[in-house]
């Protein structure tokens, strides 16, 4: 289910496509003075390249790069093409086939993704407010570089501290530990997610209790899902290792948690959802909630099977894009198909603290991410 999940590409915005309408204007993801990419109100986005000995230029779209506009040449060596539908609002990586070469977008800014960086573009959604950078007290996001004995290596981590943090109070605070999507890294959620924006915009409209956010690495990248022996071949164990007996140990000595299971939170995005599935519940005395954000779902006999869960879980929070569900279920083309809600239903009947969220109109991708932070945020680390 998982690796039929995070290989699909971009989704259209509409099934039918509309005219176009001529109002595009450039990216906000664009390097500073380039005017292409550019994206108009419907979603459509324009692309112009230069490339005046080239033969063929394409841009594919969508993580793995599959689907993709065709660029015409134009008399002054430029490349143009406007893609055949709108795309769904939120963040989209791409690239270029030049000739055959995979290249990157000189107009736009990169984003590490489908294990490279990326070219990326941003389709404004009617709800961006949310994540949006605003005038309100920002937090920080630094790059820490912690000791990791298991993989004999210095490992690195990013972590979001609220704001008020640094204002020399003694406070303490909880923790969630925020994993990234496969082909991706511990940069994904603060660039492409903006989950350090989410955050601020939460607290200051007292949305949610401020807390510590940790993003590393999952080691997930040398597994390509879909390929033969896919996920089967992933081996959680050296990245449990790093992240229980090396990360949290040392973001509890660095920065002013609150560093006891109630206070601790696990969640992550596609691949991070699994790796979050197959680490979290087996370290009840680490973790007090669980995300699995279009990555996986928990089932009653997943509880069962794991003594302790329904004394010490606080929360289960499961979340999908309404395009990854078709009739209410998930899973691969052809394969068993699962009810998420059903499942989440079940748990809550069962006593157990479930909440499953369906972002409207979006799929695979970050927008149904960014808006499950959102949801989740406010519902982790009530007292």
């Amino acid at each position: 289910m998982l690796a039929a999940a995070m290989i699909a590409p971009t989704a259209l915005a509409q099934t039918a496509v509309p005219a176009v309408v001529e109002d595009f204007r450039p990216s906000t993801l664009n390097q500073p003075g380039q005017s292409y990419p550019q994206v108009n109100s419907q979603g459509f986005v324009r692309f112009k390249i230069t490339a005046p000995e080239a033969r063929s230029v394409k841009v594919s779209l969508g993580l793995g790069g599959r689907g993709g506009t065709v660029l015409a040449k134009a008399a002054d060596g430029s490349w143009t093409g406007t893609s055949e539908g709108p795309l769904d609002p939120g963040f989209h990586y791409y690239h270029l086939t030049v000739d055959g070469g995979t290249f990157n977008d000189p107009g736009t800014l990169n984003f590490y993704g489908s294990t490279r960086w990326e070219s990326g573009i941003e389709i404004p959604a009617d709800d961006a407010e949310f994540y949006a950078l605003k005038a309100v007290p920002h937090g920080h996001v630094e790059q820490i570089l912690f000791p990791s004995p298991s993989t004999q290596t210095q490992r690195r981590a990013f972590v979001y501290t609220p704001p008020g943090y640094d204002a020399g109070k003694p406070t303490r605070y909880p923790v969630l530990y925020l994993q990234h999507g496969w082909g991706e890294d511990e940069t994904a959620w603060s660039n492409q997610g903006h989950a350090n924006l989410i955050m601020d915009n939460l607290i200051a409209s007292g949305r949610t209790r401020p807390f510590i956010i940790v993003m590393t690495y999952g080691m997930t990248n040398d597994i390509r899902p879909g390929s033969p022996g896919g996920l089967a071949r992933f081996d959680i164990k050296p990245f449990q290792t790093v992240l229980v007996n090396e990360l949290i140990p040392y973001v509890d000595a660095h920065f002013r948690t609150l560093a006891d299971q109630r206070h601790r939170a696990m969640a992550g995005l596609s691949m991070g959802g699994f790796e979050t599935k197959l680490i979290a519940p087996k370290h009840l005395d680490t973790f007090a909630y669980i995300g699995l954000l279009s990555g996986g779902t928990m089932s009653l006999n997943d509880v069962d099977k794991t003594p302790g869960y329904r004394e010490r879980v606080k929360l289960t929070f499961v979340s999908f894009g309404s395009r990854e569900l078709d009739g209410g279920r998930t899973g691969p083309p052809g394969g068993p198909r699962v009810d998420p809600r059903a499942n989440a239903d079940a748990l809550k009947k069962a006593g157990i603290n479930s909440v499953f969220y369906v972002s409207p109109g979006t799929g695979h991708e970050f927008l149904s991410w960014r808006r499950s932070l959102r949801e989740m945020a406010p519902l982790l680390f009530k007292d």
